[in-house]
């Protein structure tokens, strides 16, 4: 469940940044036009306006809003894009990154960026017009825009967290369809039967779920019940997702947590029920944050190495700013189920 590529895979990124001179030429207008368009629009006409907006959207065109536009220009600072700043998850990745990018003469600032494109493409335009020397950001499902800005800003990227065949740059990060697929097996290794999901409504928490039922499948079960609901989870869902689950199946035997934070809620609903786990019901989380080994029954769950994502990711920004050249752009750190007394 732990691996790592050796061989370069292909990226989106084929190209350096979109120049302000070919969004002119696809505009068909003069440097200075596209200019004033794009900061004094009430200086060129509307159909020259539409022109110029119509290239620089399609082309993924943000202008550089430091240092004149100098390309020379070098910020030594590095944002990273997250989804929540409210739970541990992230802050493993972040904290290694920090310290890696540091040790490099890097600094990091860090963007809370939710769970919706529209939110991540307004932040990205806004970073990508101050040209930092990297981006590190989280997942690999981008809005049309924001992909578009991304590839066509020349700055150095990493996604985190997720796993494509065809980044924007460079990525570190894991297959979630193959972790929902080994935490299934796992379960039913155990002789688990009646199995069950809930879930956050993020899509590497779909992709997860995705591989759990293929593999429920595929082994001969019945379809698992599950409970979808919104990202970040709670522990308050947890417990009405338990409910939820048990009102529509009773005889489930196993539930999958999208995160530790939903296992919390369903370990302490068990409780409240009587439900013995992991007698009854084996319960399994995601992501190995603190409680997760104290709490009682300890908790079963799914590591991700956040330290060496970080750190990997820290080296390949670091790496690209520099000018060396990347050899291993695309690595996959895998995952590891933790057994703890749950399941």
């Amino acid at each position: 469940m732990d691996a790592e590529s050796t061989s370069p895979a292909p990226t989106a990124r084929d190209r350096p940044a979109v120049t302000l001179r070919e969004v002119a030429e696809r505009a068909r207008v003069s440097m200075i036009t596209v200019s004033r368009a794009i900061n004094a629009p009430h200086q060129v006409s509307e159909a020259t306006r539409a022109r110029v907006q119509e290239a620089v959207s399609s082309m993924g065109y943000v202008p550089n809003l430091v240092a004149g536009g100098l390309r020379s220009a070098r910020s030594h600072v590095v944002t990273a894009l997250v989804p929540t700043l409210t739970g541990p998850l992230f802050g493993e990745m972040v904290q290694a990154l920090t310290d890696g990018l540091e040790l490099r003469g890097f600094q990091v600032m860090v963007g809370q960026v939710g769970y919706a494109h529209s939110r991540e493409d307004e932040l990205l335009r806004a970073i990508v017009g101050r040209r930092p020397d990297g981006i590190v950001i989280t997942g690999v499902m981008h809005s049309p825009e924001g992909r578009r800005m991304l590839t066509a800003s020349g700055i150095p990227i990493v996604e985190t967290w997720d796993f494509t065949d065809t980044p924007i740059d460079m990525l570190v990060g894991l297959r979630h369809e193959e972790l929902g697929a080994a935490v299934c097996e796992h379960l039913v290794a155990q002789g688990r039967r009646h199995l069950a999901l809930l879930s956050g409504g993020d899509e590497r928490a779909a992709r997860r779920a995705r591989g759990f039922q293929a593999a429920a499948a595929r082994l001969g079960l019945r379809e698992p019940a599950v409970r979808l609901g919104k990202s970040p989870t709670t522990h308050a869902d947890g417990r009405d997702g338990l409910g939820a689950l048990l009102a529509d199946a009773s005889d489930i035997d196993a539930v999958f947590c999208s995160s530790d934070m939903l296992a919390l809620g369903v370990l302490t609903e068990a409780r409240v029920r009587g439900i013995a786990v992991p007698g009854r019901l084996a319960v399994v989380g995601f992501g190995d944050i603190d409680f997760a080994q104290t709490v009682s029954p300890s908790l079963t769950t799914v590591r991700i190495d956040g330290t060496r994502m970080g750190q990997t990711a820290a080296q390949l920004i670091a790496d690209r700013a520099n000018g060396k050249a990347v050899t291993n752009p695309v690595v996959d750190i895998g995952f590891s189920i933790v057994e703890r007394e749950s399941a």
